[in-house]
Parts: C-alpha cells; sequence; structure tokens
C-alpha cells in the first residue's frame, strides 16, 4: 500500500518533467524564441527571479539578452519587453494581438471571475465595461466634480501636519499621504471617509486598511495551478486558497455594506453622488449587451480601491524621496510653486496649470520610479512575430516600465534625476510616447489616469508650498529601494522634517 501511494505521488511530477521537456524541445523547433537565460526542467527559470525587485532583476537581465526576452515559467512561455520601441511594437502596433489578460487564480477570484476592467480578458464584455469607466466615471466632467473633495482632504493633510509638527517636527510622509489618496478614493467612490490624520485608527478603519492590504497581497501571491497546472493541490496545502477565500468573504461582505448603505431609502439626499451611485444607476438603466449585477459593482469598486490609493500615494513618496536627494530640484520647484501662488495660503486645483516645473518633477519620478513597474500582465491572443522572433499564443506577457524609463537609447544619463529633460519637451505619461509609459497604453490603458494625475499634483504641490523639508538629524542617506508587489512602495517610510514656511499669507 505505501508503495503505491508514493507511486501515486510520484507520477505527477513524472509526467510533469516529460512534458516540461517536450514543451521546451517543441518550443525550440517549432517557435523561434526571442533569447532568454537557460532555465530547469519543471520550473523554468522561476528560480533565477529575484522577488525583491523583479521589475529591476529584469531589466539587467535584458541588458545581456536583449529588449526582447523569452522566460518559462512552470510550463508558461513567458515574454518580458523592456525597451521603448519594442514597447510601442506590443502597445500599439500589435495592440490587438497582446490586449487580453491571463486568467491568474488571485486575480480572478477577488474580481468576481474577471467581473472588473482591468483584469477582464479582451472581449465584448470588457467593451463595454470599459466604456462605463471611461463615459460614466472618469470623464473629464466627472474628475472635475470631485475637485471640492481632493482639496478638502489635501488642505485637511496640510492642517495636521501643521499642527503636529508644533510638538514633533519629523513627519511620516509615506503614512500620511497614504492616508490622504484612501481618505480621497473612499470618499469618491462610495462617500465615506476611513481615516483620520492624527488620531490612531478606529477598529472599523483598522480592519478596513487589514482587509485592503490583505487583497493586494494575495493579487501578488504566487500560486501553484498558474504555473503548475497539475500541482494546484499545493495551493490547498500550504493555506494559499484558504487565505484567498477568506478574504474574498470579507470583501464582498465590506462592497455589500456599502450597495446597502447606498440604497437605503433613508440615505441623506444632501450627499454628492458618488461612484457606487452612478454604478446603481446604471444597473437600474442599463440597456447594455450584457446583464449588469452587484458583482460587477463589486469587481469595479475593487479597481478603484486597489488602483487608486496606492500607485497616488507611491508617486508622491517616490516624488518627494527624489527631491530631498536632489536640493537643487527641490529648491527650484519650491520657488515655483510659491512664485506662482504667493500668499493664498493654499494650492488649488485652478493653479495646477501653470506648475510646468513641478508636472516636469513628477514625469521624471514616474519614469524612474513607475508606480506599475511591470504594468498589467498580458497575454498574446494569438502567434505573431516581433523583432523576427515568434511568439507563441497565450504566451503571458509583461511591459517592464522600469526598465523602459532607463532605455538609454531614449534617455540621456538615465540613472540621474534630472527633471528639466520634461521642461519645454512634448514627451508625456498619456500613453502615447512609449519612452514613458507608467499608465500604460493602447486599450488596456488606465482609464484612472487623470484621476491619479491631478491627486499626485494637488498633494505634491501644496506639501512643497506649505513646508520647508529636511533629512532627519543623524540621518546620513535616504535609500530608494523599493517593495516587492503590484505598486512599487518605498521600502522604508519616508521621514522628513518639515517646517512651516510663512508666506505673509491672507488667511
Amino acid at each position: 500500500m505505501m508503495s503505491f501511494l508514493i507511486t501515486l505521488s510520484v507520477l505527477p511530477v513524472f509526467f510533469l518533467i516529460v512534458l516540461s521537456k517536450f514543451r521546451s524541445f517543441l518550443s525550440k523547433t517549432v517557435h523561434r524564441l526571442p533569447p532568454g537565460p537557460p532555465g530547469l526542467p519543471i520550473i523554468g527559470n522561476l528560480h533565477q527571479l529575484d522577488a525583491s525587485n523583479l521589475a529591476d532583476h529584469l531589466w539587467r537581465l535584458s541588458k545581456r539578452y536583449g529588449p526582447l526576452m523569452s522566460l518559462r515559467l512552470g510550463l508558461v512561455q513567458t515574454l518580458v519587453v523592456s525597451s521603448a520601441e519594442m514597447a510601442k511594437e506590443v502597445l500599439k502596433t500589435r495592440d490587438l494581438v497582446f490586449c487580453t489578460r491571463p486568467l491568474l487564480t488571485g486575480v480572478k477570484k477577488l474580481s468576481y471571475n474577471s467581473k472588473d476592467v482591468a483584469s477582464s480578458p479582451y472581449n465584448e464584455y470588457w467593451r463595454e465595461m470599459r466604456k462605463i469607466c471611461t463615459l460614466h466615471l472618469f470623464s473629464l466632467k466627472q474628475v472635475n466634480s470631485f475637485g471640492l473633495v481632493r482639496e478638502d482632504e489635501v488642505f485637511a493633510m496640510i492642517d495636521t501636519i501643521k499642527t503636529g509638527i508644533s510638538t514633533k517636527q519629523e513627519v511620516n510622509l509615506s503614512e500620511i499621504v497614504l492616508i490622504l489618496m484612501t481618505n480621497i478614493i473612499c470618499r469618491v467612490a462610495f462617500s465615506k471617509r476611513p481615516y483620520g490624520y492624527s488620531d490612531e485608527l478606529q477598529p472599523e478603519a483598522r480592519r478596513f486598511h487589514e482587509l485592503v492590504l490583505e487583497c493586494q497581497a494575495l493579487l501578488a501571491n504566487f500560486y501553484y495551478r498558474d504555473y503548475f497546472p497539475l500541482m494546484g493541490w499545493l495551493d490547498k496545502l500550504n493555506g494559499s486558497i484558504t487565505r484567498l477565500e477568506k478574504n474574498f468573504k470579507d470583501m464582498d461582505e465590506c462592497y455589500q455594506e456599502i450597495i446597502d448603505e447606498h440604497l437605503n431609502q433613508n440615505r441623506p439626499k444632501e450627499i454628492q453622488e458618488d461612484m457606487v451611485d452612478i454604478l446603481l444607476q446604471l444597473k437600474q438603466d442599463s440597456d447594455s449587451s450584457i446583464e449588469f449585477t452587484f458583482d460587477h459593482i463589486k469587481g469595479i469598486l475593487m479597481n478603484i480601491l486597489l488602483g487608486g490609493a496606492e500607485t497616488s500615494a507611491s508617486a508622491v513618496v517616490w516624488a518627494m524621496t527624489l527631491l530631498i536627494k536632489n536640493p537643487e530640484s527641490l529648491k527650484k520647484v519650491q520657488q515655483e510653486v510659491r512664485n506662482v501662488i504667493g500668499n493664498k495660503g493654499k494650492v488649488q486645483e485652478n493653479d495646477l496649470y501653470k506648475l510646468n516645473y513641478l508636472k516636469a518633477v513628477i514625469k521624471e519620478t514616474l519614469r524612474m520610479y513607475p508606480v506599475a513597474p511591470l504594468l498589467i500582465p498580458r497575454e498574446s491572443r494569438d502567434r505573431c512575430v516581433l523583432d523576427g522572433y515568434e511568439i507563441p499564443k497565450k504566451t503571458l506577457v509583461y511591459v517592464n516600465a522600469w526598465a523602459v524609463g532607463r532605455d538609454p537609447k531614449c534617455w540621456e544619463r538615465p540613472e540621474e534625476f534630472k527633471p528639466e529633460r520634461f521642461v519645454d519637451s512634448g514627451v508625456d505619461y498619456k500613453g502615447n510616447n512609449f519612452e514613458l509609459i507608467p499608465f500604460g497604453s493602447g486599450r488596456r490603458g488606465c482609464p484612472g489616469m487623470s484621476m491619479g494625475a491631478v491627486l499626485v499634483e494637488l498633494a505634491l504641490s501644496n506639501l512643497l508650498y506649505s513646508f520647508d523639508w529636511e533629512v532627519p538629524e543623524g540621518m546620513k542617506e535616504i535609500n530608494t529601494l523599493p517593495t516587492f508587489g503590484t505598486v512599487s512602495h518605498k521600502k522604508d517610510a519616508l521621514r522628513l522634517v518639515a517646517k512651516v514656511y510663512d508666506h505673509g499669507c491672507k488667511n
């Protein structure tokens, strides 16, 4: 009996070895794949990936193997794109081939079987959902309608910092900026403000915070079934599926609570219409080809919560980090903001169009530290030829925005922080210039880009206008190590000393 069980357990592994060898042989003989590092049987190149900073690791590998690099992750053929020229091929020229998404375990579950926008495969359903987001949630009119909410939260953050530094000058910018962005996104999405800026998190707010953090971790988690279909049982054995199911249930209850509050007839009428209101109205009036359900609303809420606050907070913290490390740029951008705003006391959204150097600072930050360094993975819908190499159907595709921002063919001295390169330059991050693609491009470009841009500009400009910033005494250097995950945060919290700048304000 024991020998039978041992044989039974070994059979899947033996089968995988044979399948791996066969697939590797088939790929080399049938497809002329781009070059890449040699891998091992079964696991392929998985053992060679440095998870601590995967985008940087893949960029360094690409210097050896080229801007199109083949990897095999388990049984999944993978392509890594690392230059602006090849990014344009994938995101524009062959966009229709590379515009779908892989059905990965964590994403599929937490997005209600890909009923969201970000992870939905390319089909009629995705086109309908994209139209809903573009026309109803993130149109210019809709983004502008939430301007007072954004200003209210940013000014509250500034007042909190001013109050706090009367007794303690050191400010944890990583924490307070994340609270700011979460409050804005939650108020815009469902009219709730989960956090206070000064007090300890209340139990309800702490629970919400922990749920969102766990959700993000599970989206980026490694699941055996995604790369070794016959070994999905290991996900149950190591507890990954149990964690995933629990977080899905908890997040679902959170979304449902929000929806129920909006459906409550006794809800105060004076509350400004938010994104949930818009989605519920669309559900009621829907005349589209898809049946718009509560699960669709929940999937979109997941995208808004996870894609809005984290990315915007990351961009502001990286910008402040790079400015502190480059005092001349810091002085220059502060002079611009203070000269333009004068003694008004605060930067408002209608001031932002005048701040050209500030915009250059943000572009340079997104070039060097894109908030989603590998963007969201894509999958090839059909076989195609790129730069003379054959890319098989269902190849997993990573466009390495981190590497593209360091492409020496596009950028002079790419490792230097130099906002001046964007002054009087037509290069922007809206998806038409492929040397700068922090929000992606093409059909799958980020629909919330305009909302994210104004959040970052408003928060950063007010921080620079209101305070002089210094490194805490005794700190020799601020490191720039990023975290691992879909969104790149600064690994160590950014703690700076803030001193209120006297503008001789009128108010």
